[in-house]
């Protein structure tokens, strides 16, 4: 009978540490310190980023690319207009030439709310009938983009969405359901050499393909 006693207390200890291990798993950090199934990153299933007003963009487009409010607001207003609230936007900085065949580098940061800013670097070749070289300022409206790491991938531009408004460039890319809209200071007509790709990265990438 003690023999049968000492084999079920075994058992019952053992039940408990798998129960505690597994407690203790489920509490795991992430990488970033923050418990599985909490990072900010990577929100609940279905639920929605948080958006921008028009205020905010205005003033941020306005600030960053050293343009006036009502040329800001010129283009902010158009883009809204189609595509409603961004959930994020990046601000960085881009240089392209061109040859007929050129290519497009740039770098920024990736801005969303209650989200980790992250850094972000794009690439890819244009074809156009420009020739030149420039750099510029870009602020880019993200939309549809719910977590940050899905901006990580190929966005073709979309064909005839080029256009100016007060001085600044504008033009649209989409992967999936997720688009982008850059806003350019003093593009002019190299809009025309934004025929292509942009690629976006955790790293930057060299070869533009």
């Amino acid at each position: 009978m003690d023999r049968r006693k000492l084999i079920i207390s075994g058992l019952a200890v053992a039940g408990s540490t798998g129960l505690a291990s597994c407690a203790t798993a489920q509490q795991t950090p992430a990488p970033g310190g923050t418990p599985l199934g909490q990072d900010p990153n990577y929100p609940v299933e279905g639920q929605q980023a948080a958006t921008y007003s028009p205020e905010e963009i205005v003033q941020d487009v306005s600030d960053f690319l050293g343009v006036t409010a009502e040329a800001a607001g010129g283009a902010v207003e158009r883009i809204f207009a189609e595509n409603g609230r961004p959930t994020g936007y990046i601000a960085g900085e881009e240089g392209s030439a061109a040859i007929t065949i050129g290519a497009r580098y740039g770098r920024g940061l990736l801005y969303m709310k209650n989200r980790q800013t992250q850094e972000v670097f794009w690439q890819g070749p244009s074809v156009g009938w420009d020739l030149g070289a420039n750099a510029s300022r870009v602020f880019t409206l993200c939309y549809n983009l719910h977590y940050p790491d899905a901006i990580y991938q190929r966005f073709p531009g979309v064909e005839g969405s080029a256009y100016l408004i007060g001085g600044l460039g504008v033009n649209y890319q989409k992967a999936s359901d997720i688009i982008l809209a850059p806003i350019r200071a003093g593009f002019g007509l190299r809009l025309g050499a934004n025929v292509g790709y942009l690629a976006y990265s955790r790293q930057r990438n060299l070869f533009p393909f």
